[in-house]
């Protein structure tokens, strides 16, 4: 694990009496990752174990050599969260003036960021007016905002037509290219494609890890590779 950013060693998350995540390892290093799975199989606890904002049972979550959610990260991090998570009474541009200043980053970047979504038109409107794919690229702009080594992002692609969704997957790469690492969750698995390395998960554990085109092998597509993997007998 040399290589890796994030490190997640037999990682177990318990939520009431459901065991959410049954004791995971797992390393991720600088690209795009793709964490892909149903709705409900866990993915957002693992980002949110990585982030440093979920209890853990047992096990240890370590990113950039700092144990999750270590001061020493606030502003090498940046997290996407499925649900918008801007204020909706400022403008685009108030809300990243706002965490610019939390984080302590030049104000200069805040163009860079509303440039990086494509809000530009939008970034003297009230958030709250927005859309909710606008609302989820103000969010992705506040996550850039201080050039982090590491993004997470929990689905950043829903409710985006086809071309916004092709733009954010070019700035992941993009991001990747200089050696970041972006570890992205989606439950649409035409978006596997789009992945350097993907891990499929199922009921809190990855079920198939490598390349697109490793874990397709003969199947026609990702999603059947998945339902391959499920049926295969024990």
């Amino acid at each position: 694990m040399m290589n890796n950013v994030i490190e997640l060693r037999d990682l177990v998350v318990v939520r009431g009496d459901r065991t959410v995540i049954p004791g995971l390892t797992l390393g991720v290093a600088a690209g795009v990752t793709g964490l892909l799975g149903p709705s409900g199989c866990g993915k957002s606890t693992l980002l949110r174990s990585v982030v440093g904002v979920q209890r853990i049972r047992s096990g240890a979550v370590e990113v950039l050599g700092l144990p999750a959610g270590d001061r020493g990260l606030r502003d090498r991090v940046g997290y996407v969260t499925q649900a918008a998570s801007v204020y909706d009474d400022l403008t685009v541009a108030e809300n990243l003036r706002f965490f610019a200043r939390v984080l302590g980053v030049l104000r200069g970047e805040v163009d860079a960021a509303v440039a990086a979504v494509d809000l530009g038109e939008q970034r003297d409107q009230v958030v709250g007016n927005l859309s909710g794919g606008q609302r989820s690229r103000a969010s992705l702009a506040v996550a850039l905002l201080g050039d982090p080594d590491v993004l997470v992002l929990d689905e950043p692609t829903v409710g985006l037509d086809p071309v916004l969704r092709r733009d954010l997957w070019r700035l992941f790469h993009r991001l990747a290219d200089r050696g970041k690492a972006v570890l992205v969750s989606s439950h649409v698995m035409d978006e596997a494609d789009r992945c350097d390395r993907l891990l499929l998960m199922r009921e809190g554990r990855i079920i198939a890890d490598g390349t697109p085109d490793a874990i397709r092998g003969s199947a026609r597509d990702i999603e059947a590779a998945f339902l391959q993997i499920v049926e295969a007998p024990a």
